[in-house]
């Protein structure tokens, strides 16, 4: 078990290597859309690349979710053919938000032996997540274009 200052220095140490291994800049929060964002995750079992749809309307949520999902077999078929989607995904915080990810299972921040395979997917993964998002941007952002 790691002191709470050896995991924040670990940590750090893999964004870091991440950010050195894929010198990019990700899409991420700078999607145009209000609380639609990209996002990289990992712990100590999993790393996930997801897109977090959470608008304080639960109408906006919604219909943001409900576009996405309407696009849901060009996303498998195109893109992420391993991606989940959920319109309730339920944060530790008991905030609901729509979640769309894929998952690296087996795979650990403090294991730096899967630090290259988790750099691989995620830059596989959000690469390809970006694609499908700059190719219906238009179709996502406008609120006034139907499901």
């Amino acid at each position: 078990m790691y002191s709470k200052e050896e995991a924040q220095r670990i940590k750090k140490e893999f964004w870091i290597a991440f950010a050195e291994t894929y010198p990019r800049k990700w899409l991420l929060y700078d999607t145009k859309i209000k609380d639609f964002t990209f996002k990289f995750y990992i712990d100590n079992k999993k790393a996930e690349v997801l897109l977090e749809i959470e608008p304080k309307d639960e109408e906006k949520r919604i219909i943001y979710y409900e576009k996405m999902e309407s696009l849901k077999s060009i996303v498998l078929e195109d893109y992420l053919p391993e991606a989940v989607f959920e319109r309730n995904y339920h944060l530790e915080n008991g905030k609901i938000v729509s979640r769309i990810w894929v998952t690296l299972e087996q795979v650990s921040v403090n294991n730096r032996a899967t630090w290259e395979t988790v750099f691989d997917f995620f830059a596989e993964q959000m690469d390809a997540f970006e694609r499908f998002f700059y190719e219906y941007q238009d179709y996502l952002s406008d609120l006034e274009i139907n499901t």
